[in-house]
């Protein structure tokens, strides 16, 4: 396993429409990290490395909305990716 080994990684999906909050759509550690950050950016979302917020999102079950203290972070974020969007020319 090497130096994929304790690598995390947590996937966010927000839908205003339908969700009060962003959800997590998808998490692991390790090759399973890794194959989420390659999907990342192979279908060109934006990858944004935080290391506190994923071990708060990783303790979460799939499909969970983000608790409310973790709000103004992935606002942060958020913003933050539809910055790189808007550069990138991409809605």
């Amino acid at each position: 396993m090497g130096k994929s080994k304790g690598k995390k990684a947590v996937a966010l999906r927000y839908n205003e429409k339908k969700d009060k909050a962003p959800r997590i759509t998808a998490k692991g550690e390790g090759h399973l990290a890794e194959k989420i950050l390659e999907l990342a950016k192979e279908a060109g979302i934006p990858v944004k490395e935080d290391h506190d917020l994923v071990e708060i999102l990783a303790r979460l079950d799939l499909n969970a909305e983000i608790p409310p203290e973790t709000y103004v972070v992935v606002a942060e974020i958020l913003a933050w990716v539809y910055q790189v969007n808007m550069e990138a020319g991409r809605d």
